[in-house]
């Protein structure tokens, strides 16, 4: 039985590794994009927030409730569901609320493919029997988020099947709304200076949306773009890869911990 003062998964779980690996964060744009394909979370979002003035506000608060869930105290991690709970349910509107379970399905959704699709690319793909893991352990999540666990796809392949089909489902509905709030994901009122970083992590979301996606919302790509994104990624698993083996080759007591 789980002390409230431990946390809900193990030290070392598959949940952890892999929301905890840096590579993930590159995907914030991808799973925003993502859950606003969906046109009841689109509204959700327009009619309940100051969007365009911060379009990665919600998405932080959101994996701010994750880590917290992931990586705290029980009795934290079931405080801090119920608290996310308790502002989903003033979301609310004609022909949608928040805490409708295939809402919150979507969003946790939105942040297990993209956490899987990242490590995948950036890192190395998840070993067979550590995805099973990471899923497992992500329903466990998304039930605390609102989704029960009887709501979910039971496995990764029903996961996937369910990817597949909402895409299919929600894409032809995304409209002139869905296209506003994306571009408030893509062109965020920054300051100058970081113009630069800005147009990198456009070209990075746009090209790690699912096709269909990506064409629904009329975002442009091409092959030198999909070549230098590929590029990209190998070359980031290749130095990640090789930081392993100098890390292994260097005796420990010199290695940071």
């Amino acid at each position: 039985m789980t002390s409230h003062q431990e946390p809900l998964f193990a030290r070392g779980s598959a949940i952890e590794k892999v929301f905890g690996h840096p590579a993930v964060l590159l995907g914030a744009g991808r799973a925003l994009l993502l859950q606003l394909a969906h046109p009841d979370v689109a509204r959700g979002v327009a009619e309940h927030s100051d969007f365009a003035a911060d379009p990665f506000g919600r998405l932080q608060r959101t994996l701010d409730a994750v880590n917290a869930i992931v990586y705290g105290p029980a009795d934290f991690a079931y405080q801090t569901a119920a608290t996310l709970r308790e502002v989903h349910a003033r979301v609310t509107g004609p022909g949608y609320a928040a805490t409708d379970p295939e809402l919150v399905l979507w969003v946790h959704a939105t942040l297990v493919d993209t956490a899987l699709e990242m490590h995948a690319r950036w890192v190395r793909p998840l070993p067979g029997p550590v995805a099973d893991a990471f899923y497992a352990e992500s329903m466990v999540l998304g039930e605390l988020l609102g989704a029960p666990v009887a709501h979910q796809p039971p496995d990764l392949p029903a996961f996937a099947d369910y990817m597949h089909e909402t895409i299919e489902t929600v894409v032809p509905e995304i409209g002139e709304q869905q296209r506003r709030l994306a571009r408030a994901v893509l062109h965020p009122r920054v300051p100058t200076l970081a113009d630069p970083l800005v147009v990198l992590a456009r070209q990075l979301t746009v090209g790690l949306l699912p096709d269909p996606v990506r064409r629904a919302y009329g975002l442009g790509w091409d092959l030198p773009r999909e070549a230098a994104l590929r590029t990209t990624t190998l070359g980031t698993r290749l130095a990640a890869a090789q930081l392993r083996l100098a890390r292994r080759a260097v005796p420990s007591r010199l290695v940071a911990a």
